[in-house]
Order: C-alpha cells, then sequence, then structure tokens
C-alpha cells in the first residue's frame, strides 16, 4: 500500500502537480488517507468536513492543521447534528456546486454547506444518492468544461440534467466485467481539462477515455483499493489554474 501511494503521489509530481501531506501525529488512523472526504475547496478557503462514521472522528482535525500550516483559510467547519464529506461535493462550473445527499452527507450538513457557498454567490444542486452509493465520487467526475463522465446505475437524473442545462456532455462507463474494478474505473482525478490520472488494470474504460480525446495516466492501486478506495478518495484538491 504504501508504495503504491509513493507511485501515485511521484505520478502527481511528474505531471507538475504539487504535493502534500497531511502529516497526523502519532499513529494515523487506515482512514486518514483518504482526504477527499475530510474538506471541500472553495475559491475563498476550505469547508472543513465532518465524516459521517464514528471510526474517523477527529480525522478532519489534522487536515485543519495542515490547511493553517500552508495558509488555506477554513472559512466553514460543518458542525452540530450536521455531517458533510467531501467526495460529496464537485464544481460543474465557476458559479454551481452538486451536492449529494445520503450515507455519508445528511441534510443539515447539506444545509450548512450550502448556506455557505450561497453567501459566495454559488448556487448548489443538491441530489438524492441511492443506497449502496458511498460518496457523489462513485457517481460522476468533471473531465472538463464540457465533458463529464457518470456511473450509468447511480448518477442522479436530476444531476444528470443539470449538467445537461450548462452544456456539459455526460458520457456513461461502459460495463468492464475483466477488469480490477469497474468502480475504481471512475475514481480518477482531472489533471488539467481531458487529462487524467487513473487506476491501471481498467483497459476498457481507459479506452473509452481515450477515445473520447482523454489523456490518461495509470497507476497500480489493486493493494490500496482493498481499503475500499483509489485515487480519487486519497486525494484533496486544493487548487487548480483557472483555464
Amino acid at each position: 500500500v504504501q508504495a503504491q501511494h509513493d507511485a501515485m503521489a511521484e505520478a502527481y509530481r511528474n505531471t507538475g502537480v504539487k504535493v502534500h501531506y497531511i502529516e497526523p501525529e502519532g499513529e494515523p488512523s487506515p482512514n486518514q488517507m483518504f482526504a477527499a472526504d475530510l474538506f471541500f475547496m472553495t475559491p475563498e478557503g476550505a469547508i472543513l468536513a465532518r465524516p459521517a462514521s464514528t471510526v474517523r472522528t477527529g480525522e478532519e482535525r489534522w487536515v485543519a492543521r495542515r490547511l493553517a500550516e500552508l495558509g488555506v483559510p477554513i472559512i466553514r467547519s460543518v458542525r452540530g447534528t450536521g455531517t458533510f464529506e467531501g467526495a460529496d461535493a464537485m464544481w460543474i462550473d465557476p458559479t454551481t456546486v452538486i451536492l449529494g445527499r445520503g450515507l455519508r452527507t445528511n441534510d443539515e450538513g447539506a444545509a450548512q454547506v450550502s448556506s455557505t457557498l450561497n453567501e459566495m454567490g454559488v448556487d448548489v444542486i443538491q441530489v438524492d444518492l441511492p443506497v449502496g452509493t458511498m460518496h457523489l465520487m462513485g457517481t460522476l467526475r468533471i473531465i472538463s468544461s464540457d465533458l463529464a463522465i457518470a456511473h450509468p446505475y447511480r448518477f442522479a437524473h436530476r444531476g444528470a440534467e443539470a449538467l445537461k442545462a450548462r452544456g456539459i456532455r455526460v458520457f456513461y462507463l461502459p460495463e468492464e466485467k475483466n477488469s480490477v474494478s469497474y468502480t475504481a474505473a471512475l475514481n480518477f482525478v482531472t489533471l488539467a481539462p481531458h487529462e487524467i490520472l487513473m487506476v491501471g488494470g481498467n483497459p476498457i474504460a481507459q479506452d473509452f477515455y481515450e477515445n473520447l480525446g482523454i489523456t490518461c495516466h495509470a497507476v497500480e492501486m489493486d493493494e490500496l483499493r482493498k481499503a475500499a478506495g483509489a485515487i480519487g478518495c486519497t486525494s484533496g484538491i486544493l487548487e487548480r489554474e483557472k483555464i
């Protein structure tokens, strides 16, 4: 797992991405590596998550400390009865966020995050996630300002309508029986418009992406995936260049 995590970080660096580590004190919890769940970035700063899973309680404080060290403002910390995880939210354009409600983000958490984003002039489209889906990230990934990849059985129809209304073409991942994992093929990170870092061992998905004009960088994740996550889950995005 450590070797594959190191290889993923190196793949980021090789494509010009700067990598930071959370660096908690003492023995970190196994789930700490899933950094995408622990905050959500906005142009004004980070919204700190409040994990729904009790075994992850407190992980957000190490992210808060690291963000402060990096000079990243924290504009909100979800509190009270609210739960929210960063993998349940994503930007679909500069003024619109899609937010998933379900296993890890409840109504109160969604309301707190939506309120903060609304104050920034951002529209929030809330969609319900089906039973068995952990995060919105497992149903949708944005490739560019006009292209997205979605899960054919889990992505909400309301979300698909919102994307299409904004000129974003939605393509659905083809089934891939002889692969590392069907869902792992969607667990990628967009490095730049039409360029991704993805899990190796998914040839049908990679061909599908490349036929859409997407440049793919693949790294092996078979050991890391035994913890039920992959590249997207382990990567909290701090900043992107405006293109």
